[in-house]
């Protein structure tokens, strides 16, 4: 069993996959390049570099990192997407060949729903899903739901099976994850984490960080508004981004006011206001790559000498495929 937390080598290669069976057949070695994994989009993407090896047209390829540690040996699925050749560079009888690759999810953008779909109020948000991932080659996971649409959701122009996907989500407030053999797992956010970076014990985190602190449209004045009444908050307290200190005023404002059991317009004001004063507080650093560790997961960060603490939600990652496998990571405290 490797220790993620320790020191180890790596070294990579790729192989075809059969779209059918989604298992690997012809293997062929890469020189380097890079894998990107976004919260947005296609969410995977990557470029590799490898010589004397050219695909047929449009390839499913999947890349591996194989791990030593000591007497330790493990293999490990990075990615798996439609590759494609734009270039080739030719030197001699050397040939150099740079591959773009994207996700597993590009069916899911390239088809089309008809014109006119749309999907009722009352409908199982799960079935909906099994329809709209059914253009999707890699196997699919999603998570039972009993859920049902509270609104209509219609196809618009240049509707995309992935894009209404996106939609049917974000109103779930559900993820999707893609892992690097290119299995989809659909489902609810997590609640805990998935692993803690530790300055006194799993410390795989590179010294050199940033941390970037929202502060700029961090309101100090809240207006919320009814068919029948408004109330208009001011902050004048001494936080760092009050009016007071600020020297200036920052507004929002609600005309949609979700207030809770017993709650007056006053106390939904007040509340609000310090809910959207929770400045967001996003660390990038680089580490050691994980393979526990994807985009939509929860990692905790423990550094309290760069007053870094608490649960964070990852948005971005960069992989380069060299060695340790260094990972570039974006996170958003929660």
């Amino acid at each position: 069993m490797i220790d993620w937390s320790r020191g180890y080598s790596a070294s990579y290669y790729a192989t075809t996959v059969d779209p059918i069976t989604w298992s690997d057949t012809d293997s062929f070695d890469i020189t380097g390049g890079s894998i990107s994994r976004e919260e947005s989009d296609l969410r995977h993407s990557a470029d590799i570099d490898t010589v004397n090896f050219e695909l047929m047209g449009e390839q499913i390829i999947r890349l591996y990192m194989i791990v030593r540690q000591e007497d330790e040996v493990d293999r490990v699925a990075l990615f798996t997407g439609y590759a494609t050749s734009p270039s080739v560079t030719i030197n001699g009888l050397m040939r150099n060949n740079s591959f773009q690759c994207y996700s597993v999810l590009k069916p899911a953008e390239d088809v089309l729903l008809q014109r006119g779909w749309f999907a009722e109020v009352g409908m199982n948000c799960k079935s909906i899903l099994d329809n709209l991932t059914s253009v999707i080659h890699a196997p699919v996971h999603i998570s039972d739901s009993t859920a049902t649409l509270t609104d209509y959701l219609v196809a618009e122009a240049n509707e995309s099976h992935l894009s209404m996907i996106e939609k049917l989500l974000y109103l779930m407030n559900w993820r999707m994850i893609i892992a690097g053999d290119g299995s989809i797992e659909i489902g609810p956010y997590p609640k805990e984490e998935i692993v803690m970076f530790d300055s006194l014990g799993n410390d795989i985190l590179e010294p050199s960080l940033t941390i970037e602190r929202d502060w700029y449209k961090c309101p100090n004045v809240f207006r919320a508004v009814t068919d029948y009444d408004e109330y208009i908050e001011y902050d004048h307290s001494n936080n760092p981004w009050s009016i007071d200190v600020r020297g200036r005023e920052v507004w929002a404002e609600e005309t949609n006011c979700d207030l809770i059991e017993g709650e007056s317009l006053e106390l939904y004001a007040k509340r609000r206001l310090a809910e959207l004063q929770e400045v967001s507080e996003k660390v990038s650093y680089t580490r050691a790559f994980n393979p526990a560790v994807n985009i939509g997961d929860i990692v905790r960060l423990n550094y309290p000498a760069q007053n870094i603490s608490g649960l964070y939600l990852v948005v971005s990652q960069s992989i380069d495929l060299g060695y340790s496998a260094r990972t570039s990571e974006e996170v958003v405290k929660i």
